[in-house]
């Protein structure tokens, strides 16, 4: 087990994740004294950057950069606080419905999430709402980004389990809509014993004014169908996810910069560049932690934790509840990415080797790494929202609990109910 002994220590070290997945391939060898191996290393890492469905990411991202300098996101709020802003603790349900509208447009949780605060945390606290709850609610909303499709970590997930990214957006869809009825069910039931906010956001309705309504839902109805047109193209098999992600680009361009004129030609160079520069940190590592993977096969590590696993229980659902434990664990110190591109080319195998199905599994890594994400000592997504609100950790982490407790309810049940994850891909013949 040299290699995953080699990988702790340079990571709790501080390493570089890059690095350290690199670092600890190269010691693997060097121990293993198995120098053989060196010569397929460059074969290794540049065929791992041959998949086809690579070019998902970049497209994505590149629509994630798109909507928040051509100012679609706030639109989408605007249109999301017409619907639900009217209700008691009225802007809390529009920043929960934003999110899922939203959801992985932005390229990843963090970013959500980062984005999201910005916009929501500050505008709840100035209506009355507590910052904690708000930060929670906020926190919350963007942990939909990586489940509710087209989401950035299901196709990294399918390019290194080779599966087809299209099932996986479809075996999100439930899950992600039982995370947003339950986070919703949390909302009301605060509201049971803490006063939150009257919604006032449709007045206008109420007076009988439609027409005002209709002005501000409008402006969100073109942002709104750049999500739309992505989960509509690959379900109705027009697109594959790359193409789709492409004419999402395209979309999110002419709304921005040509009808709403807020993306101007000036911006252009900067979002090319940062999202070059997100593209090639997150390829890079798919490579890495390919070599890593297949320096692991060597050592018959899949297997070795299969039978393991085994010793514990034959149960996939018992194997499941501890690879949970494993990624949350892990996705304390990273980003959910991270963990998806070092975990997955290693537990894989055993789950297949479990009766696990391929698909249910990556719901269900993906929901594991969101819940280290926001996990207290480090917990990324809470040092994004602090910083930018000034908030102590024990009381933000108070407003989480709910939230967390509900998120583990429903993974619970995801877990236990495969079917949740492969019915209605199954039921679109695909």
């Amino acid at each position: 087990m040299s290699v995953l002994l080699s990988f702790l220590a340079l990571l709790l070290g501080g390493l570089p994740i890059l690095f350290t997945l690199l670092a600890a391939t190269l010691l693997f060898i060097y121990v293993e004294d198995v120098f053989v191996l060196a010569e397929s290393l460059p074969t290794q890492f540049y065929g791992a950057l041959e998949q086809n469905g690579l070019l998902a990411i970049p497209v994505f991202m590149l629509v994630g950069e798109v909507m928040n300098k051509g100012g679609l996101t706030e639109r989408l709020i605007a249109a999301a606080n017409v619907l639900v802003g009217r209700f008691k603790g009225g802007l809390a349900y529009v920043n929960l419905l934003t999110n899922a509208m939203a959801a992985s447009i932005l390229g990843s949780a963090i970013a959500q999430i980062a984005v999201m605060s910005r916009l929501m945390v500050p505008a709840m606290e100035k209506q009355g709402y507590d910052k904690s709850f708000a930060a929670a609610v906020t926190i919350s909303g963007g942990l939909l980004g990586p489940i509710i499709p087209p989401s950035m970590l299901m196709i990294i997930y399918g390019v290194i389990s080779l599966q087809p990214v299209a099932t996986l957006f479809v075996a999100g869809i439930l899950p992600g809509v039982l995370m947003v009825m339950g986070f919703a069910a949390v909302i009301i039931i605060t509201g049971l014993f803490v006063e939150l906010p009257a919604g006032g956001a449709a007045a206008a309705a109420d007076d009988g004014a439609q027409a005002s309504v209709w002005s501000q839902l409008a402006p969100g109805l073109l942002p709104g169908l750049v999500p739309f047109a992505v989960i509509a193209g690959i379900v109705s098999g027009a697109m594959t996810p790359t193409e789709a992600g492409a004419v999402a680009a395209l979309l999110s361009i002419l709304i921005g910069g040509v009808i709403y004129r807020d993306l101007k030609f000036a911006d252009i160079p900067a979002i090319l560049l940062e999202v070059s520069k997100s593209t090639a940190m997150i390829t890079s590592l798919i490579a890495a932690a390919t070599v890593l993977g297949w320096a692991l096969s060597f050592q018959e590590v899949p297997d070795l934790l299969a039978g393991w696993i085994r010793e514990f229980s034959d149960s996939p659902l018992m194997f499941l509840l501890l690879v949970n434990l494993l990624m949350i664990v892990l996705g304390i110190f990273l980003e959910s990415i991270a963990v998806m591109i070092v975990l997955v080319p290693i537990l894989l195998p055993a789950a297949v080797a479990m009766g696990v199905d391929p698909v249910h599994f990556g719901v269900v890594t993906a929901l594991a790494t969101l819940v280290g994400l926001v996990t207290p000592p480090v917990g990324p997504g809470l040092f994004v929202v602090m910083s930018q609100n000034q908030m102590k950790m024990g009381d933000l982490f108070k407003a989480m609990i709910p939230f967390l407790a509900m998120m583990l309810a429903v993974m619970a049940v995801i877990n236990a109910l495969p079917a949740l994850s492969t019915w209605l891909p199954k039921a679109l013949g695909m």
